[in-house]
């Protein structure tokens, strides 16, 4: 983050919606009149395209256990 808003909009970067803030229409995680995923996070990699989105085959991958992009070292 460059720490203002403002300075990555001059960037031409636009700011990250969360799915979960977004209307069922727009995100699966979207909906509901309190802001949480309503199913489970992680998604079979074999999901149908419109359902893949959370943490892919992190079960598989050992995502979930080890956490993170890096796991703990």
């Amino acid at each position: 983050t460059a720490g203002k808003a403002g300075t990555n909009r001059h960037k031409g970067i636009r700011p990250r919606v969360r799915g979960v803030a977004m209307n069922p229409v727009d995100h699966p995680h979207g909906g509901g009149n309190h802001q949480h995923i309503g199913h489970a996070s992680t998604v079979s990699r074999f999901a149908p395209p419109g359902q893949k989105v959370g943490l892919v085959a992190a079960r598989r991958t050992g995502l979930l256990r080890r956490g993170g992009r890096h796991g703990r070292r």
